[in-house]
């Protein structure tokens, strides 16, 4: 089961694309993080999903929103995907163990061996305040990030 919006998100260390470490908690105190975990680089479905984000960055740039891509992809493939499709965002790989923080999560699916498309918006204090998953083989909507930052902005505007 996912986790719940309220609960604090747990931390983890995984490589970006490039190799390099990135931390939840390097987040924390600076910057929200909107985690998006998704089951494979190069499929139709998550090409286009991250495409419309990669698009659409602006949204959130102006929120003051960390955007994070991940999936069970080795940094190499996630690389090489991430080159191909020009995405200005980090990419992570959950490589291994294999789906670890997509278990911590509650968004890995065993039977098929990668995470479902599991949206998690985290605030500054490392709290999940929005998330949202979709159906297998559906795509997530632009219009629910729209609706998951408004949600942060309006918790952050009675903080």
């Amino acid at each position: 089961m996912a986790l719940e919006n309220d609960t604090q998100a747990p931390d983890f260390e995984l490589p970006n694309q490039f190799g390099e470490p990135v931390r939840l908690s390097d987040f924390r105190g600076r910057k929200a993080v909107a985690l998006v975990f998704f089951p494979l680089a190069f499929s139709g479905t998550c090409t286009g999903e991250l495409c419309e984000l990669r698009d659409n960055l602006s949204l959130f740039d102006d929120a003051s929103v960390e955007l994070i891509g991940i999936s069970v992809d080795s940094k190499w493939a996630l690389r090489a995907w991430a080159e191909t499709q020009c995405y200005g965002f980090q990419l992570l790989a959950d490589f291994w163990p294999h789906g670890a923080v997509a278990k911590d999560y509650g968004v890995f699916l065993a039977e098929a061996g990668f995470a479902n498309r599991a949206t998690f918006v985290i605030d500054e204090q490392g709290v999940i305040r929005a998330s949202f998953i979709s159906a297998p083989g559906e795509a997530r909507p632009l219009a629910a990030y729209r609706a998951a930052l408004e949600q942060l902005a309006a918790r952050r505007a009675l903080s």
